[in-house]
């Protein structure tokens, strides 16, 4: 609700980049940075600036993506990996303030962060839909970044040059009309056997996460076979359906 009424603000006034780009640091990164991604953007053939992306990140492989597209039409593109240069907690879902998990599951981005301790933030709105019935009650915990400096407790992060860039791309999607970034989180990469091993180990010594991972799974190769984001709902119960 924040992000959406300082949004609905912003854009009544000026656009939503030009009230990022009022804060120095803001400022300061795209003067640095804005000709070097579109440059890189060119170099792909892809068309700047960003409209349209799409993040996911594997926390076993400690990797983050960035996927692009023009529009709603197409087929994301992949434009860049990010190394996650720090992990809290085991894979599995994030279920209670304090636990140090990093959360799995279908989120999108609703706050920037300009003036971050992490240099600079993305959040994501954790608890979801269902992080809100499976999670406790009380205190399912929150606050959840994509963020710099490299450190973390639970969040997702990248060096201060990759959130950098990561925050430049956000902002464009976001001022070209996608309020809804969408941040996919996935225990591991699932073509990667080792990684694949890993994941089998946890699950047989916590077999309650097993049908949560799978339904996971079934999400990553519906985008990995069309390159379009899967439908996933949500039941009464707080399981993903994927369609």
């Amino acid at each position: 609700m924040a992000l959406a009424f300082v949004l609905q603000a912003a854009r009544s006034q000026n656009s939503f980049l030009d009230y990022q780009k009022s804060f120095g640091k803001v400022s300061d990164v795209f003067r640095r940075k804005e000709d070097t991604l579109r440059g890189q953007f060119q170099a792909r053939g892809l068309e700047w600036p960003a409209k349209n992306i799409f993040i996911r990140s594997f926390k076993y492989d400690s990797e983050m993506e960035v996927w692009v597209r023009n529009d709603a039409s197409q087929p994301y593109r992949l434009f860049k990996s990010f190394k996650v240069c720090a992990l809290a907690g085991t894979l599995g879902p994030k279920r209670m303030e304090g636990d140090y998990q990093v959360p799995e599951g279908f989120y999108f981005i609703n706050d920037f962060r300009h003036n971050s301790n992490y240099h600079l933030s993305l959040g994501l709105n954790y608890p979801n839909a269902s992080d809100r019935i499976l999670s406790d009650s009380l205190q399912p915990g929150g606050e959840i970044y994509i963020h710099g400096s490299c450190v973390t407790t639970g969040c997702i992060p990248i060096n201060d040059q990759q959130i950098e860039e990561l925050y430049i791309l956000a902002l464009h999607a976001q001022n070209a009309g996608q309020d809804y970034i969408p941040v996919h989180i996935y225990p591991i990469r699932y073509n990667v056997h080792k990684s694949v091993e890993f994941l089998e180990g946890v699950m047989r010594e916590n077999p309650s996460i097993r049908p949560f991972e799978q339904r996971l799974k079934r999400a990553y190769e519906v985008f990995e076979s069309t390159r379009r984001l899967p439908v996933v709902a949500v039941t009464p119960s707080g399981e993903y359906v994927v369609m």
